[in-house]
C-alpha cells in the first residue's frame, strides 16, 4: 500500500547543514529526476513547475544552505514554502515567465497583469481554474505581472478521480488576452501529479 504523500515540512525534517552539504550533490541529482515529470512548457515563455513535498524540502534546504541564517531562518522558510505543498485535493505550480532580454521582459510583463487569475487545467469536460497564492499580490497596481507566480488548482473529489485515471488528457493553459496559450500535459506528468491527490 502506498504511503500518503507528506503535506508539510516540520522542524524535524530539516537536516543539519553539515549533513546536507555532504549529501547535497546526490540529493540535487535525485531531484532532477523528480522534477523531470513535474514541469510543462505552456507557450513560448511560460513554464509550470508543479511542486510537492520533495521539491519544497529541497528549496528550504537550498535557502538555508545558501543564506546561512541558521536556526533563526528556519521558521521563515517553512512559512514561505509549506503553503506550496499540495494538501491532497489540489495541485500547486510555480509558474515562471522566462525572457532573457530585460527590456523585452519588462514590456511583456507590463501587458500581463492578472495572468495569475487566468491559469487553468482542463480534462474530461472539467475546468479547474487556478487560484493565486494569497501571500502577496503578484500584479502591481499599474498592471505589471511578476515573472514568478504561485498558483493553486483546487479539485473536488470527482475531478481528482478523473485526473487520476490513466490516459486522461489534461490541457494546461491561460485565458489571458496577451497570453492565451495552452499545452497538452504528457501522460508521464499526469501520472506523477496524480500522486499529489489523495
Amino acid at each position: 500500500m502506498l504511503m500518503p504523500a507528506k503535506r508539510e515540512i516540520t522542524r524535524d525534517d530539516i537536516m543539519s547543514m553539515e549533513s546536507y552539504a555532504a549529501e547535497r550533490k546526490e540529493r540535487r541529482k535525485a531531484l532532477v529526476e523528480i522534477k523531470k515529470h513535474r514541469r510543462i512548457e505552456v507557450g513560448p515563455v511560460a513554464t509550470f513547475y508543479f511542486e510537492n513535498y520533495d521539491t519544497m524540502w529541497a528549496q528550504v534546504h537550498e535557502m538555508l544552505f545558501i543564506e546561512k541564517g541558521g536556526e533563526e531562518q528556519i521558521p521563515d522558510e517553512l512559512a514561505a514554502y509549506n503553503p506550496l505543498i499540495p494538501k491532497g485535493r489540489e495541485l500547486v505550480a510555480t509558474v515562471m515567465f522566462e525572457i532573457d532580454d530585460e527590456a523585452r521582459r519588462r514590456a511583456f510583463l507590463g501587458k500581463l497583469g492578472g495572468v495569475e487569475e487566468t491559469a487553468f487545467l482542463e480534462f474530461a469536460g472539467q475546468r479547474v481554474v487556478g487560484q493565486p497564492e494569497a501571500d502577496v499580490d503578484r500584479t502591481t497596481a499599474d498592471g505589471k505581472a511578476s515573472s514568478v507566480q504561485f498558483i493553486h488548482f483546487p479539485f473536488d473529489d470527482a475531478q481528482a478521480a478523473l485526473f487520476k485515471t490513466d490516459g486522461t488528457q489534461i490541457v494546461v493553459g491561460f485565458t489571458h488576452s496577451a497570453y492565451g496559450h495552452m499545452a497538452v500535459m504528457p501522460e508521464a506528468t499526469r501520472a506523477a501529479l496524480a500522486e499529489d491527490l489523495d
